[in-house]
C-alpha cells in the first residue's frame, strides 16, 4: 500500500499571514523604506559601480545599498550579514530578493560593496544628500550648529595576527578611567538636533582642536560644553559667537541667592537646553543601531561607517516629519 503525502495547510489558508506580522522591525523597516530616497542614493553610487563583462551579472545597486543600511540598522559584520539574509526572510524582502532568487550575496560581495564607498568616499556624499533632502523639507536651519564628540571604543587586546592594537587608535583619560579607541566629532543643527558635519579622530584629540573643522560657515552661534573653552580665540576662529557652558567647578560655586549668579546660573541652563539637542545622535547610532565599538582596522574605515550611521540616524529622527509631508 503506498501511502498518501498529506500537504500541510499554508500560512495563507489558516489566514494567520505571519510573514507580514506588523513587529517592529518591520515597522521600522517600512518607515525606513519610506523615508530613504533611494533613487538620489543610487544615482549617486552608479558611476562608481563596476560592469560585468563577463560572468554572473552584479546584483543591483539598490539591493546592496539596502543590505549595507541593514548591516548599519542591525549592527551586522559582513560574515553575519551573509548569514542573516539566508535565516531571516524580512531581510530579503527589504533587500528585494525573493524566494525566486536563485543566489544571495556573500560575505565577499558584501564586503566589495562597501569597499566601494569607501574607496570614493561616498559616505560623506551620502551624507550631503540626505542633508540637501532634508533641507529641502524644511528640517534642517543654518542659523545655529551644536558640537560635541564622542568615544568609540575600539578593541584593545593583543591577541590578532598582528600582535598589535590598531596604531590609529589611541587611549584617553575620561575622568577616573582611561578608554581605547577614537572619536566622533559632529557638528548638529541647534534646533532639531539632526548632524550636518562629521569628523573621525583618535581618542586622544582634544575636542576644541575640531571646533571650527564642525561647522558649515553659515551659522551665526555655536553652542558646545566646556570641553571646547578657548575655541573663540583659535587662529580659525571666525565671526561666529561661541556659547560655550562654564566650566563645572565654576558653575557649582555659583551663589544662588546672588541676582547675578542667579542668572549666569539661568543663561547656563538655556545654553545646556540647546546642548542637549546634540545627544540625540549619539543615543540613536549607540542605542537604536547598536553602535558601541568600532568594527574596522583604521580610522578612515571607521569614520566612513559613523558618517553613514549619522545619515541614518537624520533620517531616523526626522522619519515623522517627513512622514507627515508625504501624507499632506
Amino acid at each position: 500500500m503506498i501511502a498518501k503525502r498529506v500537504t500541510a495547510p499554508n500560512q495563507l489558508d489558516l489566514g494567520l499571514k505571519l510573514s507580514t506580522k506588523k513587529t517592529r522591525k518591520r515597522e521600522f523597516l517600512d518607515e525606513m523604506d519610506r523615508v530613504v530616497s533611494w533613487s538620489d542614493l543610487v544615482a549617486l553610487i552608479e558611476p562608481h559601480a563596476p560592469r560585468a563583462r563577463t560572468g554572473r551579472l552584479p546584483f543591483a545597486i539598490e539591493t546592496m545599498l539596502r543590505i549595507h543600511f541593514l548591516q548599519q540598522w542591525f549592527s551586522l559584520s559582513d560574515p553575519a550579514m551573509e548569514e542573516a539574509l539566508h535565516d531571516v526572510p524580512l531581510y530579503r524582502e527589504f533587500a528585494g530578493l525573493d524566494d525566486a532568487v536563485v543566489r544571495l550575496p556573500d560575505e565577499t560581495t558584501i564586503l566589495r560593496f562597501r569597499h566601494l564607498l569607501e574607496a570614493h568616499e561616498l559616505a560623506a556624499r551620502m551624507l550631503g544628500v540626505v542633508n540637501d533632502i532634508l533641507t529641502s523639507k524644511g528640517l534642517m536651519l543654518r542659523a545655529g550648529t551644536a558640537v560635541d564628540a564622542t568615544l568609540i571604543a575600539a578593541p584593545s587586546s593583543t591577541k590578532n595576527n598582528s600582535g598589535a592594537r590598531d596604531p590609529e587608535m589611541h587611549q584617553t583619560k575620561k575622568g577616573n578611567q582611561w578608554h581605547f579607541g577614537m572619536k566622533a566629532h559632529i557638528g548638529v543643527d541647534a534646533e532639531l538636533g539632526l548632524v550636518h558635519t562629521v569628523v573621525g579622530t583618535a581618542a586622544n584629540v582634544n575636542d576644541v582642536t575640531q571646533g571650527h573643522a564642525l561647522l558649515h560657515g553659515q551659522e551665526e552661534v555655536v553652542f558646545a560644553d566646556a570641553g571646547y573653552q578657548g575655541a573663540m580665540k583659535r587662529k580659525e576662529a571666525t565671526g561666529v559667537q561661541w556659547q560655550v557652558a562654564m566650566r563645572p567647578g565654576k558653575r557649582r560655586a555659583l551663589d544662588k541667592s546672588n541676582p547675578i549668579d542667579a542668572l549666569t546660573e539661568k543663561i547656563e541652563k538655556l545654553k545646556a537646553s540647546v546642548r542637549a539637542k546634540v545627544e540625540h545622535p549619539f543615543r540613536v547610532i549607540k542605542r537604536q543601531f547598536g553602535f558601541v565599538k568600532v568594527r574596522y582596522l583604521g580610522l578612515a574605515k571607521n569614520t566612513a561607517q559613523i558618517k553613514t550611521l549619522f545619515a541614518l540616524s537624520n533620517l531616523w529622527m526626522a522619519r515623522k516629519r517627513i512622514l507627515q509631508g508625504m501624507q499632506a
